[in-house]
């Protein structure tokens, strides 16, 4: 699925811009086929590691927590631009998932879920016509069956005779017209078959699981976690990228000789390897995310201590851009730099967006002229090759075309300070940043996006800019609305 992640974020934007409604359809289309297929994991949440099929049927029964932590935000940024409820839900399923089955008692994310249990690709979430009557009775079977395409004949005769992989290939109105029911029976059916046949599945033989941390994967989930927990108003989401946070950084952030390192894995109680460019600058991002839901100025220093080392470890003022090792790194052959943006996003692609994000939000013109230095070294192939670049033209939109800066000032435990971020949550502004705090606070000094913000008549306001240029602050989420939509 990784293909069309970053592009996706990248062309719901465009489609925001152009009213581009084919654009909007591409992207919601195949997100909606993905979470109705095979790959996605009908009862217990989360993305299987790839399709065989041009259908997105028969998957590679592995879960890799990339996958699931860009999925997540795709289909959080389809929600928020859509309003539909169906991609809410497949956001909550995959985050409860990853709670569920990939996140360690320290708030650590694992890596993977595998493929095999009991020696047989997928036997975990493989069903029979007969297993399926034998929890649900003859005839909820048989309305859970022609929704989920359970059939004596099978869809994955590697499993065995009659092993089907649970997916959805009509709408619940043309299923529930074909069995001879209403389409609030075969809801109550589905429904409870979903729940009846996860809490059986859950006595199987479990997949094995690969319970190392890697730094650049728990950033994306980080980030992940942070941004849904905001737009959806899911604290423990939020609780979950904090307890996240506060591992990388006490766990895998040594300080040494007074600079931020960080450490590339972590297992069994022990840190370590060099990170890579992708490890700090995907840490940071989600670092930066997680500041703009909770305001904490803790993580917001974390994220600008990642940015400041990569600038300075694996910077090449020379030719521009950054090398995928550290200044620091064990002597290789060539120290290679890293733009192709595949399963996981490139670390130049990931490195451009943080800086670009800090330079907004911190005032740091120089920072943004870093990242355009990457842009530039790969200006012709963004345009000869899109398919290979989609996190880096999404640093491209954040760019040439970049959104609101958004000040909110007031008490955080206001309920209208929290109303006015509310607004701005909900909305998809993928190239915009915000800040908050309460009058006074220190931290403006820090952030100049904050620097000189008032309350207005004693009541928290928030205040809309382009290019540090605001206009008139505001008090009412509507009157911020507003100033956002135009």
């Amino acid at each position: 699925p990784a293909g069309i992640l970053s592009g996706g974020r990248t062309q719901c934007g465009r489609s925001r811009r152009t009213a581009g409604a084919s654009l909007l359809h591409a992207v919601t289309f195949t997100l909606t086929k993905m979470a109705r297929g095979g790959i996605y994991d009908q009862l217990g949440g989360g993305f299987h590691r790839y399709s065989t099929d041009d259908e997105w049927l028969v998957p590679h029964f592995e879960k890799m927590l990339y996958d699931n932590a860009q999925l997540a935000r795709t289909c959080l940024h389809a929600w928020q631009v859509t309003g539909e409820p169906f991609f809410r839900r497949i956001v909550e399923e995959t985050l409860d998932y990853v709670l569920r089955e990939l996140t360690s008692q320290e708030g650590a994310f694992y890596s993977t879920q595998d493929a095999d249990s009991e020696g047989v690709e997928g036997k975990f979430f493989l069903w029979t016509p007969a297993e399926v009557a034998g929890l649900l009775g003859e005839e909820d079977a048989r309305l859970f069956s022609g929704y989920f395409g359970v059939t004596q004949r099978g869809n994955f005769r590697e499993g065995g005779p009659g092993s089907n992989i649970l997916h959805v290939r009509r709408d619940a109105a043309v299923v529930a017209a074909d069995l001879g029911v209403s389409e609030q029976r075969l809801q109550e059916a589905i429904d409870r078959g979903r729940k009846v046949l996860f809490e059986a599945r859950e006595g199987r033989v479990r997949p094995g699981l690969d319970d190392k941390v890697l730094a650049e994967w728990n950033g994306l989930m980080l980030h992940a976690f942070a941004e849904a927990g905001a737009a959806l108003g899911r604290p423990d989401y939020v609780a979950a990228a904090q307890r996240n946070a506060a591992f990388l950084l006490g766990k895998m952030t040594p300080s040494v000789d007074g600079r931020t390192r960080l450490f590339r894995t972590y297992k069994d109680g022990r840190a370590h390897l060099n990170a890579y460019l992708e490890d700090y600058a995907a840490v940071g991002l989600g670092l930066l995310a997680l500041y703009q839901v909770t305001f904490e100025p803790r993580w917001l220093r974390a994220s600008i201590d990642m940015a400041e080392t990569l600038r300075r470890d694996f910077s090449d003022p020379a030719h521009g851009g950054f090398f995928q090792t550290g200044a620091d790194h064990e002597a290789l052959i060539a120290r290679r730099k890293d733009f192709v943006d595949s399963a996981v996003p490139a670390g130049n692609s990931l490195a451009a967006e943080l800086l670009l994000r800090l330079a907004l939000l911190l005032d740091r013109p120089d920072w943004a002229e870093e990242a355009r230095g990457v842009l530039g070294l790969m200006a012709d192939a963004l345009g000869e090759q899109p398919l290979a670049f989609g996190r880096l033209l999404g640093a491209l939109e954040l760019a040439v075309n970049p959104g609101h800066e958004i000040a909110v000032i007031g008490d955080p435990a206001d309920q209208a300070t929290v109303a006015l971020l509310a607004e701005v949550h909900r909305r998809f502004l993928p190239t915009s940043v915000v800040a908050a705090a309460a009058p006074g606070d220190p931290i403006a000094t820090q952030v100049t996006l904050l620097a000189g913000r008032e309350l207005r008549d004693g009541r928290p306001a928030a205040y809309v800019c382009r290019n540090y240029a605001c206009r008139l602050p505001v008090t009412e989420p509507a009157e911020l609305g507003a100033q956002l939509a135009g």
